[in-house]
């Protein structure tokens, strides 16, 4: 059944884009779409994700697409073929496609085509094909990251010294310092509860969401990630804590707007009603990883954090609130906000890092020291960052470089931040748009 759908598609698209058909219409030959173009990209997503499990993040379209990728699974090879047929389609719409597109329309073969060429890319990849990680990044989530010598950090780690002086490795005094604000695991609950309405209650001030969008909330253990939204369909999210690891306060406000408000369950919702639901643009019922989209979904999720809680406004919440449900003391609250805005600085050193681990340059113990010198993260952080690196690979450039291109796009867009983040969280732009 699967070969036959495929089959039917490559038939109709071929027909489609012959110029004959353009210029004169033969009865009985639908002309190429969009939406039809749209199917099969999802078709294709689907397919991969049997391929790979895990690259399908989301899905929330036909059921009967789902159970047919999943009776048949193709090969890389195949799928590669199909991969550079939609590219062709899309390119012949291009050039026979009607004269009035609108603005909307332009922008939705753009996004087609940017998805489409990142999953091709991670077809490649999934054939043995290896590359450098900057030429992964751009090729998979469409912006290239700058590698920055691992020196050009010493000057940050030279402040964090001077803020943090004593006995010790830095980072030995940095997860000192920090072990005051860690979340008694029989706490947990409370205070992420408090910490995700605290920031649904300052979103839905200025985004509106679906009446009937929810999420439920678990903690889990042995993952390479930190916490993850796995976003359901019909406005409703399923959110993942990993509680591995200690949890310290600021990491509950981080948590609960990146993958809940203004993060990944808005974004995902506001993806959901304004193509889905509104406009029937089936290729936003799936969401792949390695795709552009995640850059977005990456960034606009960690500057959502900036966005609710801007200036000492986190720092405040965690005082008032979050300290006194946790049962720790909030006495050296500033200094901890001033480390973390200087760790955050150090955010791209891990760039360097997994480029020359992945390319085999350095040794895991290697690695993982480099991790714990220029992150400031303990063993167990570095390990589990390197576990990360080694599943996600260069998806890694989503959150800080993410982050940093979103705040700049949004803050270009005029004086109303949340208007700029809604508008971005709501459309298909893609991360060369935002650059």
């Amino acid at each position: 059944m699967r070969a036959f759908l495929f089959g039917l598609l490559m038939l109709v698209g071929a027909c489609a884009t012959a110029p004959d058909d353009v210029t004169t219409g033969h009865p009985g030959v639908a002309p190429d779409s969009l939406d039809s173009i749209a199917e099969s990209y999802v078709l294709l997503i689907l397919d991969i994700g049997e391929l790979e499990p895990g690259y399908v993040d989301a899905y929330y379209g036909p059921a009967e697409w789902q159970a047919a990728a999943k009776a048949e699974t193709e090969t890389a090879a195949q799928l590669i073929q199909r991969a550079a047929y939609l590219s062709s389609r899309l390119a012949d719409l291009d050039r026979n496609g009607p004269s009035g597109t609108t603005p909307a329309e332009i922008q939705r073969r753009k996004y087609l085509s940017a998805h489409v060429s990142a999953a091709s890319a991670r077809l490649r990849m999934l054939s043995g094909e290896t590359t450098s990680f900057a030429d992964e990044a751009e090729a998979l989530f469409g912006i290239r990251p700058e590698l920055r010598p691992l020196e050009s950090f010493e000057p940050v780690l030279a402040e964090i010294d001077a803020l943090l002086p004593g006995e010790g490795s830095l980072t030995e005094r940095v997860t000192a310092f920090k072990s005051h604000y860690v979340i008694p695991k029989d706490r947990l609950q409370v205070v992420m509860d408090a910490a995700i309405a605290e920031c649904r209650a300052r979103t839905v001030r200025h985004i509106g969401l679906p009446a009937n969008e929810r999420f439920t909330l678990s903690f889990v253990s042995d993952k390479p990630w930190s916490g993850y939204n796995y976003y359901l369909g019909d406005a409703a999210s399923r959110i993942e804590i990993n509680a591995d690891l200690p949890i310290y306060t600021e990491r509950a406000i981080d948590l609960g707007c990146h993958e809940a408000y203004p993060g990944h369950h808005v974004y995902n919702a506001l993806l959901e009603q304004t193509f889905v639901r509104e406009r029937g643009w089936v290729e936003m019922s799936v969401y792949p990883l390695f795709s552009p989209m995640s850059f977005v979904a990456e960034g606009s999720a960690n500057y959502g954090i900036d966005l609710a809680f801007p200036g000492d406004e986190g720092t405040r919440f965690e005082r008032e609130v979050l300290f006194p449900l946790a049962g720790l003391d909030p006495a050296t609250a500033d200094k901890k906000a001033r480390l973390g805005a200087l760790q955050r600085r150090l955010a791209r050193a891990e760039y360097t890092i997994a480029d020359d681990w992945l390319a085999g340059r350095i040794e895991r113990a290697e690695a993982i020291r480099r991790l714990m010198r220029y992150t400031l993260a303990d063993e167990a952080r570095a390990t589990q960052r390197l576990r990360f690196i080694d599943t996600y690979r260069s998806y890694i450039i989503n959150y800080g470089l993410g982050r940093d291109v979103v705040q700049a796009w949004v803050e270009r867009q005029g004086p109303d931040r949340w208007e700029g983040m809604e508008r971005l969280l709501s459309s298909q732009i893609l991360p060369a748009d935002l650059d």
